[in-house]
């Protein structure tokens, strides 16, 4: 990278979960940062907030292209995250850290508790006279965010979900009897976006999944067992998809204590759905049901990258740097479909204060709470983002 001779100085974080993109968003905005000549060094924070409350920055414009590949690639944070809520006391320690390294722009890429982070912040800075930009990069796997089409890290683990599925469908299938049941937990906290996207690799009628369980709709146990019951009488297994924070239609599915967590921003985070239906469907069917909670590993395994997304990820870093560059701040990078032939989309911006805490929920014409069925129009929405196309799988009978 060629390295600028400004005196104004940028730093970039990453908050949040991770996802499979988050270190090309990370390059986006370093490349075009150092390239555009606008900043004499761009730092990067440690574990996001809490590097600006411990002056832990480190210095990124001397890192080689050659490194640069290698970490766009890398799973996870390369700078690490965080889940730290800035709070008023924060606030003039972080104002110092910025103004001690020169700091004149700040580059968040994160979810809607980042957006508020980011919020924040710029109104801090905004109060006290401190001549800051903060414009934020999106990214969340849960694909919540308001105001855009979608978010850099949810084509990749949506394709980790179809693939899964699709996979956990033909293991079903071939155990039959001994083993016909799985229920499938996918991240997604207060979206189904995650969970419908299982329905990608679904061709015929007996594929997996068949059920889908998402937070837009309570869940009703009786219902959900009657459903597994009915796949496995016509197909001879039955495969549901759940998101992890589904609820019933009294509060938390098989949860008489509360969460075993809250996050600072006041996220609760409960035990296992899956592992409580698939109980439920052993006990009442007598048959052997399995629960498969992947966790992390759909927002961290290399190989699901879908190209798209990592394009777009690394496409919202360095939108961030150019409407910084032009005197943008408080607001966040978006996606929006271009209405062409092909998929394909532009940046563009929302304000934070609109982003900030919001949920973008699953809407009802992509998802039937009543029958827990994905429509079309979801499938036309969610292919191009999962990039490559998924494989065809045969049967023998």
């Amino acid at each position: 990278m060629t390295r600028a001779t400004s005196s104004a100085n940028a730093v970039v974080l990453q908050s949040g979960g991770c996802t499979p993109v988050l270190n090309r968003s990370l390059r986006g905005v370093v490349s075009e940062a150092i390239g555009s000549g606008a900043f004499g060094e761009v730092y990067g924070a440690r574990r996001g907030i809490e590097g600006l409350l411990a002056n832990e920055l480190i210095p990124l414009g001397a890192v080689s292209d050659a490194h640069w590949r290698r970490v766009q690639a890398t799973p996870g944070a390369a700078l690490g995250s965080t889940r730290r809520k800035l709070t008023d006391d924060d606030l003039p320690v972080v104002l110092e850290t910025l103004s001690a390294h020169g700091v004149t722009a700040c580059f968040i890429i994160g979810g809607n508790d980042s957006a508020e982070t980011g919020h924040t912040l710029g109104m801090a800075a905004r109060d006290t006279g401190y001549d800051l930009r903060v414009v934020n990069a999106p990214k969340t796997i849960d694909n919540d965010l308001v105001l855009t089409d979608h978010t850099p890290g949810y084509g990749s683990a949506a394709r980790f979900v179809a693939l899964a599925t699709m996979g956990a469908g033909r293991d079903a299938e071939s155990m039959g009897a001994a083993a016909p049941v799985s229920v499938i937990e996918v991240m997604g906290r207060d979206a189904g976006w995650l969970a419908a996207s299982s329905v990608l690799g679904k061709s015929e009628e007996r594929d997996a999944p068949h059920l889908v369980c998402v937070p837009e709709a309570p869940v009703d146990e009786d219902a959900f067992v009657t459903a597994m019951e009915e796949a496995c009488r016509r197909f001879g297994f039955a495969v549901a998809v759940v998101s992890d924070n589904v609820q019933g239609r009294d509060g938390p599915l098989g949860r008489d204590a509360g969460p075993w967590h809250v996050d600072d921003f006041g996220n609760p985070y409960y035990d296992s759905p899956a592992r409580h239906l698939a109980r439920l469907v052993s006990r009442r069917l007598g048959v052997r049901a399995r629960h498969e909670a992947p966790g992390t590993i759909q927002r961290s395994l290399a190989a699901c990258v879908s190209d798209v997304d990592a394009r777009e990820a690394e496409l919202a870093g360095r939108a961030a740097v150019r409407y910084a560059i032009e005197g943008h701040t408080d607001e966040i990078v978006t996606l929006r479909r271009v209405d062409a032939p092909d998929y394909a989309v532009e940046t563009g911006l929302a304000p934070l204060a609109e982003v900030a805490g919001r949920v973008r929920r699953l809407p009802p014409e992509l998802f039937d709470s009543n029958t827990g069925i994905v429509s079309d129009r979801f499938t036309t929405y969610a292919l191009p983002l999962i990039g490559g196309s998924l494989p065809d799988f045969g049967r023998l009978f």
